[in-house]
């Protein structure tokens, strides 16, 4: 079995690269995940966003630990690339727009004046 070729970061879209590309995310806890191949292994990727561009090209960002020491990094690669598998997909569809619902985090409180 051949070890395929790890994937290189894509860089950001430019106002140069044309029109800006459709961006779709997934709630925070329902995101799917690729395998990324990194440092002689498969890598966990939580993606946070599909980025479709005019031209056909299709981005995800991910977070991901690419060496395996615990530091967690967020990576925008191209598909499809032979050092990415999909992993598992979300129950939900993506949606273009924040859905305060599902971010996470602390609850909002309104203050209260002492």
């Amino acid at each position: 079995m051949s070890t395929p070729e790890e994937p290189t970061s894509a860089r950001p879209w430019r106002p140069e690269d044309g029109p800006r590309p459709q961006v779709w995310t997934w709630p925070t806890g329902d995101q799917p995940a690729l395998w990324v191949w990194s440092e002689g292994r498969w890598r966990y990727a939580l993606v946070r966003a599909r980025q479709n561009f005019p031209d056909g090209t299709v981005r995800y960002q991910v977070v991901l630990d690419l060496r395996g020491d615990t530091e967690v990094t967020t990576v925008t690669y191209e598909w499809p690339h032979p050092g990415l598998r999909r992993c598992h997909g979300s129950s939900v569809e993506p949606s273009r727009t924040a859905n305060e619902e599902h971010q996470g985090g602390m609850p909002r409180v309104q203050p209260r004046r002492p």
